[in-house]
Parts: structure tokens; C-alpha cells; sequence
């Protein structure tokens, strides 16, 4: 709901509030963000004056004011939510309030870049037009609300209403302004192979943190999401805000604390190598940013943004269907496989109850190493005597499906693609472009290099019954020609994506990028689920896969049984970890399955079994994380069905400790007045018991030893008076 009283804007979710108004003298201030208020007037602007700072002609000092974009100069010294370079050279801008429109049951589509949309729900928007006269720009801020989720969409629009060419220098999505507290920043770091690390640290008096990512996509390093938290907020309870990007490209989350302990957030574009021109009567619109409040913690938190993304994020039909139990040749074989290998595979993987095959890296051009083929998508007849249409018709005539590999936004400089075409990749004039893993960027700032890809790509798909496409990309972009071009290239990509996707509905489409190194909401927009890591060692996958839950649903993990001694790290685990671990995500396997025993045989057939009966679960439920990787020695969490009849829970000891005693964990989120039963030790125990006593798991004793429960609830006190 959004209620305007007087030059009070109200916005109202399930649970939350935001409030903003506009002062005398036409700022627009912010006021509130947070649990929900009751409707009045809360026209409590507190612009005021402060002999020893700046301040204008009206004696406001807006450095010490909450606003709501803030711009440079005029009494405001702290980072600006945007810059545009008039025509006389200078970047001062002052924007006052100018008009309003709301929006019922409408979110807007943002061009040329994915966003959420309304759906089946109830949503409205606020569109706030501010306007700097003297240079001639008209900035309209974007706030959408839904009436059953917690959260606010934000983006922002520049006009050019100048009869002058002007220059956006930077542009974020959103800006908050948090009055004076105790707060901590929580991001997500790490690199290849430690995608999405949790990190915690106070925010304190005079920082100024830039949570920023500049290779060309949103990388392994720092992830687009953010949460800035109340120091003594955890994962059940205290204020959390969460900023998440969707978008794909170079990023920016901002943290300033001033002088007087007040915290001003900011998330968007990368400034950095960012500049836009628009000329007279133009538009710049950034990508929308989706801001989420609770109360209940970081728990509350993820599992309200989770349930926002899988019902109005993803567009693929498959957001809302389980995914099929797969498995990869990649680790199995490489680039060292033929025909008669892929059959192997697929074969012992039908009788196992695996329901998809995917054909990786190698099977196209001269691919048999990194160095040649990308770019040249027609299979190898040496490998493939009977091309991908022969192949995939003998794999389904076994039972089970089959899907695809490609990297369609890069090329090898050996490969007839690029022989014939050297100018479609990326360079800089006069300058030796730089390799990574023997490869270049395509240029997706052009329309001739997109359509190229497009069609490529969907000649593969139209000559087979192809059910699934791994979608690749693994190099970063370290040249970029002029400032601006990875927003171009950006868009490019999304422009891909969407004619793709859109055009073959059916076909089950996962992301990668060096393994986590695109996992952000704009590829989620698309797609439903993205492979989290390349490093798929059970134990490292503990940490990688607790905190990526933070952010994005466990229904978009893509999470992997692989070979031991683990190949990115050698470390061995049992092949119960590997999969007990996997099951939180989508699951699947990584190795080859005919080299294996008969006895690991009949376990993985049993696994197949289990992962039919949680996945549902797994893709619907709410999701609570309850011992920390990052702080103890265990790694325990839990997911728990929308009605509470189903408890999936999981427990890993990490190392084995002499002499240790046992501990009690308490389960969270069920129905204190039922009964639940174990289902595999036929078990039973209270609601009550099991969230205010706990259990004891029972870890075998060695490394990385799992316990695994799965808990279907009985008898409802309420509904039945028959207690066992």
C-alpha cells in the first residue's frame, strides 16, 4: 500500500514502513525504514542548521539530513547518489521535489535488463520526479511495494531535459540513510573456488567502505548482495537490511559512516570505468535494486528475500517445477571422451533412476584443450560421428534426457570464428589483448556479435531434443576499451539471454562462470539455477553453500557429487558427505560412474531415491541455519515445509575432536504442538522437544562425518487428541 498525506509518502508492505517527505523547501528526506507504523503525517523533516558546517541560503545543512538522493555540493559532503558533468564542466547538481504519480498493481519493466515483476501478487509503485533546473536534469526515483513481502524495489531515471549534451558520471539504483546506531556490514568475499565467503565487521565512525566488483561480470570476489545489520542481530532475531543488485556487470555497494555515526548505503553501477552521455532529451536507467527488511534476523531476512525470488524473479517455467537428478561428464572424463564413453555413462546412469545427461566441454570444433574451438559450435565428427542429433537420440532411447554445454560469449584466437571474424572480440587499439584461459571476450556491445550468438546457439538447439544448457563463462574482462562499455556489454548479454531463454521455454537453462563467478540476481531473472563453485570438496561446499544461502534460494544452487580425492582441493570425503551436502541444492553428479564399485553403486542409487523425495522440499520450503561453519566446529541447517508437516535436517561435525562431549541442537521454524518421526529410525519427537530441548546427533568418528534426519510431522495436538 502507499498512502501520500499532505508531503508525507508512506510506503506499506506486509510487515515494514517506509516513509519519506518532502521539507519546505522542497528536499525530499527520508524518515523511516523498518517495522511497520501506523498512517499519519510524519512530516518530521530534520534538515537543520549547524553553525560550523556548510549550509545554504535557508540556513540547512543537508550533510547532517537523511535523504533520499542525495547529489553533490550544496551543504552535502558525503558520497553522492549520483554525479552528472554539466556543459560548463562543473558536477555541482541540487534536486528539489517536482511531482508524483502511483501506480496500482504495476512494477516496472526495466529496459534492456532483467527485474522483478508483479505476477499473481498485489504491488504498487511510486515514481518521485526531482528536478535540478539549473543544469537541466530530471531525475524520476522508482519504489515499488508489494503487499505481501517485505521488501522495496528501487531504480532510478536520468533525463536529459537540457537542450545541452550531458555526462553521467555515476548513478546508483538506491540510497539509504540510516540514522546514528550500532551497525555492522555482513558482504560476501572470497575468489575461485572460495565464492561468497561470509564477512563481518562493524561499521565504524568515519569509514567508508566500497563493496565493489570491476572485472565484467559480479564475480568471485564480491557478491552484489549486502545486509547491514544491528551489532547484536543473528540469525533469529534484531534489524536487518538487505541490499540486493540484479544485475550481472560491474557493482557498487557503498558504506559511509560520518562524523556523527550516521550510515548512508548505496548500491548500483560501478562508478569506476562508468560514463554515460546522454544528449538532449535522453534517458540513463540503472538496474532496480531490491531492498529487504526484518526484524527476526538474518533467518528472516534470506528466507523472506528467497521466497521473493523464486516466485517473482525467475521467468522460467522450471522456477516452479523440480529438476531433474543429473549427471556431468565434465570430471568424469574431460576432453578425453568419444561417443561410445558418453553412452557408458548415461547407460549406468539411467539405472541408477538419473533422469538427465549432460555432454560438457569438448564436444564442438577442434575442442580437445583450452586453447582452440570457442566460438565454432558444430560438434566434432572425430568425437561425434553421429553429431549431437544421433547422440542425443540413442542417450533418450536409454531413459533419460539430455542436455548441453556452451560458453557462447567467449572465442579461442584458434578457432574459425575468429579467423574469420577477429574484430568481434574485445580489444583496445594498439594494445595486445590479454589472454585467460586461452581465450577473448566477445564484443556484446554489438548487435552483429549478439545475433551471431543467438543464432549459433539455437541451430544447436533446434537440430536435437536438447532438454538442458549449461551456460558458461570463464575469464574475466581485465580490457575494457572506454568508459561505459561493460554496461553495454552487459545489456548485450541480457539482450542473449532473454532472446534464448524466450524462444525455447522448455529447456532447462543453468549458469556458471568459472563455477560461482556470476551468481547474482540478474542471471537468476533468467535462469533458475547457477553453479555455485567449482570447487565441489563436500567440506569446503559447508561454507560456500551456507552463506550463498543468505542471499539466493537453495533452489538456485547447483550442487554436485563428485570424485575423491576431490579434484580442485584432494581432500577425501565419504561419498555420504558428498551427498548429504548436495542435497541442499539442486542436485547431481560430477564423476565417472562406471569405474565405481558395485556397494558405491547401490548407495548412489539410494541417494537418486532420497533427492526425489526432498526436492521438493528443498525447492519450496523455508530454509533456517542453525550451527555456523564459519564459527564452530559443525555445519548444521534445516529446511522446513510452508505447513510444517516436513523437517529436512542436516548436521556435519567438520573434525574429528578427541575426547569431545555431544552437543544439543535446537531445531527451529516447526509446529511446537505436533509430533514429528524420523522417518529413517522410526523415531518420534515433539515439536516442543525438538526446537526448545534439541537433539544429539551422532557423528561417526572421523573427518567430516554427516547426520542426516528427516522428520515427517504425525499428530497436530489441535487437530487430533490422540497422542503417541
Amino acid at each position: 500500500m502507499i498512502i501520500k498525506n499532505n508531503n508525507t509518502f508512506h510506503l506499506q508492505g506486509r510487515n515494514i514502513s517506509y516513509i519519506m517527505a518532502v521539507d519546505s523547501f522542497g528536499n525530499l528526506i527520508h524518515i523511516h525504514y523498518g517495522r511497520k507504523l501506523h498512517d499519519k503525517d510524519y512530516d518530521k523533516t530534520n534538515t537543520k542548521y549547524v553553525n560550523w558546517a556548510a549550509y545554504d541560503e535557508n540556513n540547512i545543512t543537508l550533510e547532517n539530513t537523511q535523504q533520499e538522493y542525495p547529489s553533490y555540493g550544496h551543504t552535502d559532503l558525503r558520497n553522492p547518489a549520483y554525479t552528472v558533468k554539466n556543459v560548463d564542466g562543473n558536477s555541482i547538481s541540487q534536486l528539489k521535489y517536482k511531482d508524483y504519480t502511483i501506480k496500482e498493481n504495476y512494477i516496472p519493466e526495466i529496459e534492456g535488463m532483467p527485474s522483478l515483476f508483479i505476477g499473481n501478487k498485489s504491488a504498487q509503485t511510486l515514481e518521485i520526479t526531482l528536478e535540478d533546473k539549473i543544469s537541466g536534469v530530471e531525475v524520476v526515483l522508482s519504489y515499488s511495494v508489494f503487499d505481501d513481502y517485505d521488501v522495496i524495489l528501487r531504480n532510478t531515471r536520468i533525463h536529459n531535459i537540457s537542450d545541452s549534451t550531458i555526462e553521467i558520471d555515476s548513478a546508483y539504483s538506491a540510497n539509504l540513510d540510516i540514522a546514528k546506531g550500532n551497525y555492522d556490514l555482513i558482504y560476501f568475499s572470497g575468489g575461485w573456488g572460495r565464492e561468497r565467503e561470509f564477512c563481518r565487521s562493524e561499521i565504524q565512525q568515519g569509514a567508508k567502505i566500497d563493496i565493489s566488483n570491476a572485472r565484467g561480470g559480479s564475480g568471485h570476489t564480491l557478491n552484489p548482495f549486502i545486509m547491514v545489520s544491528e551489532h547484536n542481530a543473528d540469525e533469529d532475531k534484531g534489524n536487518v537490511y538487505g541490499f540486493s543488485l540484479i544485475y550481472s556487470g560491474n557493482h557498487s555497494s557503498m558504506i559511509e559512516c560520518d562524523q556523527y555515526g550516521n550510515i548512508r548505503v548505496q548500491q548500483g553501477i560501478n562508478p569506476f570505468m562508468f560514463k554515460w552521455t546522454l544528449e538532449k532529451g535522453e534517458s540513463f536507467v540503472t538496474p532496480q535494486c531490491v531492498m529487504c527488511y526484518s526484524e527476526n534476523g538474518i533467518g528472516g531476512l534470506s528466507r523472506e528475500l528467497n521466497d521473493v525470488y523464486r516466485t517473482n524473479l525467475c521467468r522460467s517455467k522450471w522456477a516452479d517445477k523440480d529438476r531433474p537428478i543429473f549427471i556431468n561428464n565434465w570430471e568424469a572424463t574431460y576432453f578425453d571422451f568419444n561417443e561410445t564413453k558418453i553412452k557408458e555413462i548415461a547407460r549406468e546412469a539411467t539405472n541408477l533412476g538419473m533422469e538427465l545427461f549432460v555432454l560438457d566441454d569438448g564436444w564442438f570444433g577442434q575442442r580437445n584443450d583450452d586453447h582452440a574451438g570457442l566460438g565454432d559450435w558444430v560438434a566434432n565428427p572425430e568425437r561425434l560421428p553421429n553429431g549431437i542429433k544421433g547422440l542425443s537420440e540413442r542417450i533418450e532411447a536409454m531413459g533419460i534426457k539430455f542436455g548441453l554445454w556452451f560458453e557462447p560469449e567467449m572465442v579461442n584466437p584458434d578457432s574459425d570464428l575468429y579467423r574469420a571474424h577477429p574484430d568481434w572480440a574485445i580489444s583496445v587499439p594498439n594494445r595486445i589483448s590479454s589472454l585467460s584461459r586461452n581465450q577473448l571476450i566477445l564484443d556484446l556491445s554489438r548487435d552483429d556479435v549478439c545475433d551471431y550468438i543467438i543464432t549459433a546457439v539455437s541451430d544447436v538447439l533446434k537440430s536435437a531434443n536438447i532438454e538442458y544448457v549449461k551456460w558458461d563463462m570463464n575469464r574475466p574482462m581485465t580490457d575494457m576499451p572506454y568508459e561505459g562499455y561493460n554496461h553495454k556489454y552487459t545489456l548485450g548479454f541480457y539482450k542473449i539471454m532473454d532472446a534464448i531463454t524466450g524462444a525455447f521455454p522448455n529447456i532447462l537453462f543453468e549458469g556458471c562462470s568459472g563455477g560461482g563467478g556470476r551468481f547474482d540476481a540478474g542471471v537468476l531473472a533468467y535462469i533458475p539455477q547457477i553453479w555455485t563453485s567449482d570447487n565441489s570438496d563436500a567440506a569446503a561446499r559447508l561454507k560456500i553453500q551456507y552463506a550463498t544461502s543468505m542471499g539466493y534460494p537453495v533452489s538456485a544452487i547447483s550442487a554436485h557429487v563428485t570424485a575423491v580425492p576431490n579434484h580442485q582441493n584432494g581432500r577425501i570425503t565419504s561419498l555420504k558427505m558428498r551427498a548429504d551436502t548436495a542435497y541442499a541444492g539442486v542436485f547431481g553428479y560430477e564423476l565417472d560412474i562406471t569405474k565405481m564399485s558395485d556397494t558405491e553403486l547401490a548407495e548412489i542409487k539410494k541417494q537418486v531415491e532420497t533427492d526425489k523425495k526432498l526436492r521438493t522440499l528443498m525447492r519450496t520450503g523455508d530454509f533456517y541455519r542453525i550451527l555456523s561453519p564459519y564459527e564452530t566446529n559443525y555445519c548444521s541447517w534445516e529446511m522446513v515445509s510452508k505447513d510444517k508437516k516436513e523437517v529436512f535436517f542436516y548436521s556435519a561435525k567438520i573434525f574429528s575432536v578427541a575426547n569431545s562431549h555431544d552437543i544439543r541442537i535446537k531445531l527451529k521454524g516447526l509446529d511446537a504442538e505436533a509430533k514429528y518421526m524420523d522417518t529413517v529410525t522410526g523415531e518420534v519427537y515433539g515439536g516442543d522437544e525438538l526446537m526448545y530441548y534439541g537433539v544429539e546427533p551422532k557423528y561417526d568418528m572421523h573427518d567430516f562425518a554427516p547426520v542426516l534426519q528427516i522428520n515427517e510431522r504425525m499428530i497436530n495436538y489441535r487437530n487430533n487428541k490422540n497422542i503417541i
